[in-house]
């Protein structure tokens, strides 16, 4: 009997736990000064990082510059590269932490709508095309840099950016069928 009973509570936990996790995603959320934001998220904002806005770039085969920069001896790079690179990395996160900035202004706009309980239609409208807008030239900013970077590159240090990152023997742009 205490067999069964131990295994019935395990189980009616173990069930429980999976009703929480399925139905309750968001539990704790609600606590965030920025619903729509994690900390972290703010944080990555605030300091003008990528957060995964370049990976379009990243990933076929348009380093970035931070990247660049932290792989420059393996990479290389003359005294001139390294400079205009860290040129092109300066100047993407003067640009990028002001738009995380109104990014997060945005979204804690959005939120104290919800939370008043003054959101309209039309507000509501003019609150996500705001929110993307700020995105999109966020993401912007991230990537016309990486374009930047590659243009700084030799075809050689490229395809070893990218075996570096662990993209394997990706070819830069440009260099395919030669």
């Amino acid at each position: 009997m205490k067999t069964s009973t131990a295994v019935l509570a395990i189980a009616l936990i173990g069930g429980a736990t999976a009703w929480a996790q399925t139905h309750q995603p968001y539990a704790g959320l609600q606590a965030r000064p920025v619903k729509a934001l994690s900390d972290q998220q703010v944080a990555d904002l605030k300091a003008g990082r990528g957060m995964g806005l370049a990976l379009a770039a990243e990933l076929n085969g348009y380093p970035g510059p931070l990247h660049v920069l932290e792989l420059a001896t393996a990479l290389g790079l003359s005294d001139d590269q390294r400079a205009r690179v860290a040129g092109l990395f300066d100047t993407m996160k003067q640009e990028a932490v002001p738009l995380g900035e109104r990014l997060i202004a945005a979204e804690t706009a959005l939120d104290r709508q919800f939370a008043d309980k003054t959101i309209t239609a039309a507000s509501l409208g003019e609150a996500t095309r705001d929110i993307a807008s700020v995105q999109g030239e966020l993401r912007l900013a991230h990537l016309k840099h990486h374009l930047a970077t590659l243009e700084l590159l030799t075809p050689d240090q490229a395809a070893r950016y990218a075996a570096l990152r662990g993209y394997g023997a990706h070819q830069a742009p440009g260099q395919h069928g030669r």
